[in-house]
């Protein structure tokens, strides 16, 4: 073995004996220790990645990145992703990929209008809102808590050019329908699958991860999500015209799709004509798009592909905790409106839901109270009501920037969505979970119920 291998070998099994010493085991549950929402959990094999990229010290996406991006299109059974740094980003370059005008029509363009919903996460609708696209909301549906899909045709309009949806906590949303719609009227389709990583969807008599079913996919590696690399996050296609809209997007707006470090992969560096630069003008230093810097670090995506051989395993634990979680709070039917997969799906559940109904005796707001007391922690369903945010008042004072699909059977525009912000909460069911947790956590929910 070579002096620099053996170093380095002997820097990552020092860091290994790190982690058995701080963070290898987990004391058993007891009541009164917190249950987190959401966490990390990983092993030796995150802290041997993460120790081996960090001395190559090579700080920008190397070779942990180019492995990641290609077996998670293997993992996804798609022809590209791309990382880049959060999924709030990746939701940003979807979009923006969109408004590329080598579109041609089709690209999205200011004032033009993206379908989407109020109940959700906000970076789902930044984008589209800060382009300066207009948002076109519809109502959503319990037990899904995803797009109400019949008002579909009547949020549709001569401006119309994409839909971008979120499956909600895991839960896909009515694919078979939301795709039909777009492909019948020739509109983009961008499924923010950031908390829904590993889910499957039966369309066409074939089961389909869900984020490979649209035009473009997004997902997140935030720590409470199905897998980490800390922060960052991918974007995945099978369309190779939208993979380099996006990498060029991600990658300052440069024309260029050599990688990092690389020069002249096309062999044409030096001898082309680009706008009204000086013909032969470098091809690394020519840009056809305002773009971003959003690229990912090596040394998360180390992290990243050690993360990605343990998902299935992750994807299988959610599902095992949401179930007993379903199992045990089954009796709760009249207190709580409990949460159901869609037709047609396999969720890779991010929480489990639960609305409060009408004339139970106690609110939301109240039994939140009581299990935070407990230490069980929660969350709300994000935004609740995007709309009402401050976020969103100049739009709401002038009428402009959005519209909303009005339910002409309700005093609300947006009544499930309105129900969600006022009745919604949810607890965690990441692979972290012990059973008396979840045991926990049950008991604890029935007994504030009953009383």
């Amino acid at each position: 073995m070579s002096e620099e291998k053996e170093l380095r070998q002997t820097a990552i099994e020092a860091a290994i004996r790190y982690y058995e010493f701080k963070h290898q085991g987990k004391k058993p549950f007891k009541p009164g220790d917190r249950i987190p929402y959401a966490g990390r959990v990983f092993d030796e094999n995150e802290i041997a990645n993460l120790i081996d990229s960090s001395l190559d010290f090579w700080l920008t996406a190397g070779r942990y990145a180019e492995k990641f991006e290609k077996e998670f299109a293997v993992f996804l059974d798609v022809r590209h992703c791309s990382l880049v740094n959060s999924g709030s980003s990746a939701n940003l370059l979807a979009f923006m990929a969109l408004t590329s005008p080598k579109l041609g029509e089709r690209c999205i363009k200011i004032g033009d209008e993206v379908v989407t919903v109020a109940a959700g996460f906000p970076t789902t609708v930044a984008p589209i809102i800060q382009y300066g696209a207009v948002p076109v909301f519809v109502d959503v549906t319990l037990p899904t808590y995803n797009i109400d899909s019949t008002q579909l045709e009547e949020a549709l309009s001569e401006k119309t050019k994409a839909v971008m949806l979120a499956h909600t906590l895991g839960n896909p949303f009515d694919l078979q329908t939301v795709k039909a719609f777009c492909d019948k009227h020739n509109l983009w389709l961008i499924e923010d699958n950031c908390d829904a990583l590993g889910s499957r969807y039966l369309i066409d008599n074939e089961w389909k991860y869900s984020g490979t079913i649209g035009h473009i996919g997004t997902s997140s590696f935030y720590p409470p999500h199905h897998m980490t690399m800390g922060e960052g996050g991918a974007v995945y296609t099978n369309d190779t015209t939208l993979k380099r809209l996006m990498e060029s997007f991600r990658d300052w707006g440069r024309d260029c799709w050599c990688p990092s470090g690389r020069d002249n992969t096309c062999g044409e560096r030096f001898n082309r004509q680009f706008g009204e630069l000086p013909y032969g003008y470098d091809h690394k230093y020519v840009y056809s798009h305002f773009g971003y810097n959003l690229k990912v670090t090596d040394m998360q995506a180390a992290i990243g592909c050690a993360q990605l051989e343990k998902l299935p395993g992750f994807v299988a634990a959610r599902k095992k905790n949401w179930g007993m979680l379903r199992d045990g709070l089954a009796e709760l039917e009249d207190r709580f409106i409990l949460p159901e997969a869609t037709v047609n799906s396999d969720p890779s559940w991010f929480g489990f839901l639960l609305t409060v109904r009408e004339n139970t005796g106690f609110s939301r707001d109240q039994i939140v109270a009581h299990l935070e007391a407990k230490g069980i922690q929660t969350r709300m369903l994000f935004a609740g009501n995007l709309i009402k945010h401050p976020c969103f008042d100049e739009m709401r004072a002038t009428g402009d920037g959005f519209r909303v699909i009005a339910n002409t059977q309700a005093a609300n525009s947006l009544p499930v969505t309105e129900t969600i912000m006022r009745d919604t909460f949810w607890i965690g069911v990441y692979p972290g979970m012990q059973e008396g947790m979840l045991g926990f956590m049950i008991d604890t929910i029935k007994g504030f119920s009953r009383k």
